[in-house]
């Protein structure tokens, strides 16, 4: 009876494995399952580094960091040799899981709640949030930019803060800065690996 129960215990296993594998995540769902993530690390016990730590994991789990990298370069992405290309890749890495972890680490029980979810195309799909209101704070629309092109591995491209997208405001502080200085996105490279370094 044992070994039976057992067998048919791990049928049901695989054939749920099985299903799980072959349906796509929906965004939303995504969504909800990330924050959740990043909520249970900050409202643990875990020590500020620790949090840290545990947040950059998430990050390279659920963000598009290298899509992100290459957007914020914008049209400067094509001037771009491959040896820069491979340089700027690890320093943006860098440079964006350290913005985005020290930043996300000073939060405490954020609760966000997922509304709604809207299909943009094929690649991408618009997923709406509230931060929810404390007395510290009033409530916060927040909307992800998800990128869906493999439905198995959905991905953050974008926050949009009240109607500000992080992602367009990083690309022209970008931009700034390599104007500033003629051009040379090996200034830009500097100024992210300073910023890893602080």
């Amino acid at each position: 009876m044992v070994k039976k129960l057992t067998i048919l215990f791990l049928s049901l296993f695989i054939n749920i494995s099985l299903i799980n594998s072959v349906l796509s995540i929906e965004a939303d769902i995504f969504v909800q399952s990330t924050v959740n993530r990043a909520a249970d690390t900050l409202g643990g016990d875990l020590s500020k580094e620790e949090r840290i730590e545990e947040l950059k994991k998430i990050a390279k789990e659920t963000v598009d960091i290298y899509g992100i990298g290459m957007y914020s370069l914008g049209s400067h992405r094509k001037k771009l040799s491959e040896d820069q290309k491979k340089t700027y890749k690890m320093v943006f890495e860098n440079y964006f899981l350290k913005s985005f972890s020290s930043r996300l680490a000073e939060y405490s029980n954020p609760v966000i709640e997922v509304n709604s979810k809207e299909k943009i195309n094929e690649n991408y799909t618009i997923v709406s949030s509230t931060l929810v209101a404390t007395e510290k704070r009033p409530a916060i629309k927040i909307e992800w930019r998800i990128y869906t092109k493999n439905k198995d591995k959905p991905l953050i491209r974008d926050l949009i803060i009240e109607g500000l997208s992080l992602a367009r405001t990083q690309k022209e502080e970008f931009n700034s800065i390599i104007l500033a200085a003629n051009g040379d996105i090996n200034s830009l490279i500097n100024n992210l690996k300073n910023f890893s370094n602080e």
